[in-house]
């Protein structure tokens, strides 16, 4: 038996378990999106990034100050303020520190912080780190009573909820991340440039999007590249906040003495030949897998007008690619490269950030900027307000010293003689406390009468200053005068003409990257493709004659069974007896040196299927097919092409039967002739022959005993012509068919006079 529990103790409350369980997810998701993924529209930063700067400050890391190491940091960040991993948190670090990462960096690493090529930082017991000018013009303001400061999570010490600087660095440095159900996509800008769209909005605060468009001419990535969006498409992701943007790499041998890049990229070198310089890659892309990603194409044979790349980067990014030959189209290249590999990727945009309520929203542009605007006004008074507060404090103090020095003597006598001489003088001067504690604070060396006229001074400058303080706080026009010239000095700065402001990435419209057919990366050749019995196949350079054929060698016991004149841009099929039809690229053929190689170690074909028919193939190209049967039927080329190993099956075998003729038909041809072993011949127009991608077809001929010899397309007013017997090469043509014009699938009857015994047209 056990006890019960006490009766002071919270009472369970009986709650449905998909209502407990949607409350405690929905908990989950807001406390995932407002404290980890997304942003703060008015610094930019998430926490993990803001702690970060934050203990970094607190360990006095200035850029003037030497650097410590990162171990430390990553330990105070994790021990005071982001009870998370360190390695979580490192991370983070890294790549504020990173400046390819970020277009203003905002940690000053010193050691192995990764690099381009996508390499890791080294461990942070190896690595130093301090604030860089950017994180210092992003923090100030904090001791001005700017923001508000809340507890940390022990409740030990206290972390800014915000950081108040002029500096724009949600959209200069840019932000990623994703929440539960929503994410956030951000690209780094140009700060000079989203401080003169913000200039124009404390002007003109119903500008158009189009106008500000003239100072945020896009992204600016800090790995630089070309943006190559039309400006519709950048305008409608600006609008809306949602879109994205094209990046491509540069191809450029370098920078001009102008400063400006050179744009081809094609780097000439001796003996007419050239190659391609790629000088600048997509943000976010590693260079290392992006060489191994072009490296893997020229292996798989999937970019054949490429011969080689190689990385001969030092501090600046240089990727070099040689061409097949020297006859390849530079554009035709490049145009593939877009294509095939990360030369060209896509930078989605999606501006969702948390705004001054900690509300996840979308925002475009110019309400971006205006919220900013507004944060920053804020920002603004806050500070003028905590100065009057300290001005007011001094006044009050010196207030009191003027009154000590008009009445020293009294003063003095008070103090020597009375046993609470604060409580007399606030009675006797009508001083307030803290007045009476700070004379009596008050050094002997400052009781001189140079002392009271410096006093007096400041009293009229701390007056002065407290007066044009009051104005600014109530005066709306005043805020923007002095908001405008606060931009105004940090956008020199950050200026276009400075090193680390200038432009990086190039807006320049293109059109998209072109599929290029694979034809066209091949440099076009004649060949001669041979075909032994044995099945071993070669490319002979240029159209070998037909009389000539009989000079190629092949290994003892073996000969020539096909020989096809093609280009190297050809595909070549391949027809097989089991009714399979098989492609080749005639550029991937072994050379005509050697015996060649044998073909069933390109091709998965059947070890007693044999080879049918070789030629190429064409767009407009139209097979007939028949089996031994007597059945077949007309194939379009297009159908019959299969890029695989196992080639495509086309022709469905009936029992005992093979595929006995591939035949190409001509344009124009209107008739079918078909013999068979019986040596019977029948002629039927070629409409009764239906057009058919795979099948067994219809019957051509019918047979008592044997098969289908041989068929062929013709023009019938042209009559049937055929290859006389011997070594002669006449050709006899029969004009008249008419007594063989039968109703297709008919016996027929013998052939002209004359025809080969063998019963073949050819």
């Amino acid at each position: 038996m056990t006890d019960a529990p006490p009766s002071d103790l919270p009472q369970p409350i009986p709650t449905p378990f998909d209502s407990a369980l949607s409350e405690r997810y929905l908990v989950y998701a807001l406390s995932t999106i407002t404290a980890r993924s997304l942003p703060d529209l008015r610094d930019g930063l998430k926490p993990v990034h803001r702690r970060l700067l934050w203990a970094m400050r607190a360990m006095r890391l200035d850029p003037s100050q030497a650097y410590k190491k990162s171990a430390r940091v990553v330990g105070d960040v994790i021990g005071k303020f982001h009870p998370h991993g360190d390695t979580a948190v490192y991370d983070a670090m890294v790549r504020l520190a990173q400046d390819f990462s970020l277009r203003y960096p905002l940690v000053d690493g010193q050691g192995n912080f990764g690099n381009i090529d996508g390499d890791n930082a080294a461990a942070y017991r190896y690595t130093e780190a301090r604030l860089t000018r950017v994180a210092i013009d992003l923090m100030a303001g904090l001791d001005e009573g700017t923001v508000d400061f809340k507890p940390t999570y022990n409740g030990e010490d206290e972390e800014p909820e915000i950081f108040p600087g002029l500096f724009p660095n949600l959209l200069a440095n840019g932000a990623s991340g994703i929440a539960v159900g929503m994410a956030t996509n951000i690209p780094p800008h140009n700060a000079a440039e989203v401080i003169g769209a913000a200039l124009l909005l404390i002007d003109q605060p119903d500008a158009s999007l189009d106008q500000l468009l003239e100072h945020v001419q896009g992204p600016d990535f800090p790995t630089g590249g070309l943006v190559v969006d039309s400006s519709d498409a950048i305008r409608a992701a600006y609008e809306t906040g949602r879109g994205g943007f094209r990046v491509r790499a540069r191809f450029s041998c370098g920078r001009g003495d102008d400063g400006a890049w050179e744009a081809s990229g094609i780097e000439k070198l001796p003996g007419g030949t050239w190659q391609l310089v790629v000088s600048e890659i997509p943000y976010g892309v590693a260079k290392g897998k992006l060489i191994e990603q072009i490296a893997q194409l020229i292996a798989d044979k999937k970019l054949p007008i490429l011969e080689d790349v190689r990385d001969e980067s030092d501090a600046a990014v240089r990727i070099v690619l040689e061409p097949k030959s020297r006859n390849v189209d530079p554009e035709v290249l490049k145009e593939s490269l877009y294509r095939l590999t990360d030369l060209e990727t896509r930078f989605a945009l999606n501006l969702n950030v948390l705004d001054a309520d900690r509300t996840p929203r979308v925002m475009g542009l110019h309400e971006l900027l205006t919220e900013w605007l507004k944060h920053q006004i804020i920002i603004l008074v806050r500070r003028a307000q905590h100065r009057v507060a300290k001005i007011d404090d001094r006044l009050e103090l010196v207030a009191g010293y003027l009154i000590a020095f008009l009445n020293l003597d009294r003063i003095i006598e008070i103090i020597r003689t009375e046993d609470e001489p604060k409580a007399v003088m606030i009675a006797e001067f009508s001083l307030t406390d803290r007045q009476a504690e700070a004379i009596l604070n008050m050094r002997l060396r400052s009781l001189r009468k140079l002392e009271e006229m410096e006093l007096k001074r400041e009293q009229a400058e701390l007056a002065a200053e407290r007066e044009e303080l009051v104005k600014l706080i109530e005066s709306p026009a005043r805020q923007r005068t002095r908001l405008k010239k606060e931009l105004t000095a940090l956008r020199t700065v950050y200026g276009l003409d400075t090193r680390l402001g200038a432009r990086r990435t190039t807006i320049a419209e293109a059109a998209p990257a072109r599929d290029i057919p694979l034809d066209a990366m091949i440099e076009k050749e004649p060949v001669t493709v041979i075909l032994s019995k044995r099945g071993w196949i070669r490319a002979q350079r240029g159209h070998v004659a037909a009389d000539q054929w009989g000079e190629f060698k092949f290994k003892e016991g073996d000969e020539l069974a096909f020989a096809v004149h093609a280009q190297t841009t050809d595909k070549l099929l391949l027809a097989v007896s089991d009714g399979r039809f098989y492609t080749l690229g005639a550029d991937k053929l072994p050379g005509g040196r050697g015996f060649g190689e044998p073909v069933r170690l390109m091709l998965d074909i059947d070890s007693d299927a044999a080879v049918t028919a070789l030629m190429t193939a064409s767009a407009d190209l139209k097979l007939l097919v028949a089996q031994s049967s007597g059945h077949g039927f007309i194939v379009a080329a297009a159908d019959v092409i299969a890029e695989t190993r196992k080639g495509r099956g086309v022709v469905n075998l009936r029992a005992k039967s093979r595929l006995a003729v591939i035949r190409p038909i001509p344009p124009g041809h209107d008739s079918i002739a078909v013999v068979g072993e019986n040596r019977k011949l029948v002629v039927f127009p070629i409409s009764e022959v239906p057009v058919m991608a795979r099948g067994q077809g219809v019957m051509l001929q019918r047979y008592r005993d044997g098969g289908l010899s041989d068929a062929i397309s013709f023009v019938l007013a042209d009559g049937l012509s055929w290859t006389m017997g011997g070594e002669t090469g006449r050709t006899r043509t029969e004009a008249d068919m008419t007594p063989w014009r039968v109703a297709r699938g008919a016996a027929g009857r013998m052939p002209p006079t004359g025809f080969p015994r063998n019963n073949r047209f050819e």
